[in-house]
């Protein structure tokens, strides 16, 4: 049965333990052509290519080259800011973009994305200004009269039991025999179980596994973010379940025709490495599978740091867990479990005050 034939005449169901306060946005931007090609393109779109090839030339704030997937969460919030743009009737380059514009283009994607994904795209626009201010001189339109939006106070959304229970499910139930479904329920047992970033989950490699995952079900990530010599990537430790899920895939994995690259995650049909737009694609579709619709791939790391707290877990291993270097967002989530726990213990003491 299609997935369409399913969905037919069928409600579905978030897949949120709580509603979402706000629009999910994207995260992919296009590849950009070669200089040679580059006459062809309009100008806005010719400065984000070269700001995409800047971004290759220098390092980041560590020292160290950025990543592709930095890059394109850099340009893709400026591919957006050229649509508005477009649609509102704007010429010329992004030279022509002063304070007073922002707002209005901030004031409208605000109505689309919310407060969150507002505050990320006013954060992930920063690097074109920049990039125009030292290349073009042009004033950077990030001045005292910017509308700021700022990051949402209050934990981050999470995922219902419900919801990571069924899609499982829907992904062999425990029993998967094909590519796809070992694959599947694989990366997302991993996703919610041992709470790594999708990037971090996509950059996995087969030299960095142990020969027996089930009985040393213990492995160092590839960073994505600060150094990137191969001792620095924090260690992972798999649960039981994510390790049997892995050990189904992996073992499945060496009938694929690519199965001698070195990347863990392969795409169906011969394809290669899985993409971060893969990864996408494949909750959307697994979740449509499922009767449920509007989940993202982060939305399993907060409900992985979630889950730490309320059993009982510390603060300071979770902090190491999920790689965080400050206590900005291990902060969220124990201010709402230390509100539940204070409740718990009021409601235990009763009468007794």
């Amino acid at each position: 049965m299609t997935t369409a034939s399913r969905l037919q005449g069928r409600p579905l169901k978030s897949p949120l333990a709580a509603p979402a306060a706000y629009a999910q946005t994207g995260t992919a931007a296009a590849a950009f052509p070669a200089r040679a090609d580059r006459m062809d393109l309009s100008p806005r779109a010719r400065q984000i290519a070269d700001l995409a090839e800047h971004l290759r030339s220098i390092n980041s704030r560590w020292n160290r080259p950025f990543e592709e997937t930095t890059i394109s969460m850099y340009t893709f919030p400026a591919k957006a800011l050229d649509e508005w743009m477009t649609c509102e009737g704007i010429e010329g380059d992004f030279t022509v973009v002063d304070t007073p514009m922002l707002n209005r283009y901030f004031r409208d994607y605000f109505r689309k994305h919310g407060q969150g994904g507002t505050n990320a795209q006013q954060r992930n626009l920063l690097p074109l200004f920049k990039y125009l201010q030292e290349e073009d001189g042009h004033p950077h339109p990030y001045t005292s009269k910017l509308n700021r939006y700022t990051e949402p106070k209050g934990k981050p959304k999470t995922l219902s039991g419900d919801f990571v229970s069924d899609l499982l499910e829907v992904t062999g139930g425990g029993k998967a025999r094909d590519f796809k479904n070992a694959r599947d329920r694989a990366m997302i047992s991993i996703l919610r179980r041992e709470g790594i970033r999708r990037y971090e989950l996509l950059s996995m490699v087969m030299h960095g596994l142990p020969g027996d995952v089930i009985r040393q079900p213990l492995f160092r990530l590839v960073p994505i973010k600060g150094a990137r010599e191969a001792g620095e990537g924090r260690l992972v430790m798999l649960s039981p379940a994510s390790a049997r899920a892995l050990a189904t895939y992996l073992r499945i994995r060496r009938h694929h025709k690519l199965a001698g690259t070195e990347w863990v995650w392969l795409g169906t049909r011969g394809r290669g490495r899985f993409s971060n737009t893969g990864i996408r694609k494949m909750l959307i579709r697994r979740a449509a599978e499922a009767d449920y619709e509007g989940v993202r791939p982060h939305q399993f790391r907060h409900t992985f740091s979630d889950g730490w707290l309320k059993a009982g877990g510390s603060e300071g291993d979770l902090m190491r867990l999920n790689g965080w270097k400050s206590r900005t967002m291990v902060d969220r989530y124990a201010d709402d479990v230390a509100d539940q726990r204070a409740l718990e213990a009021k409601r235990r003491l009763g009468d007794q005050l």
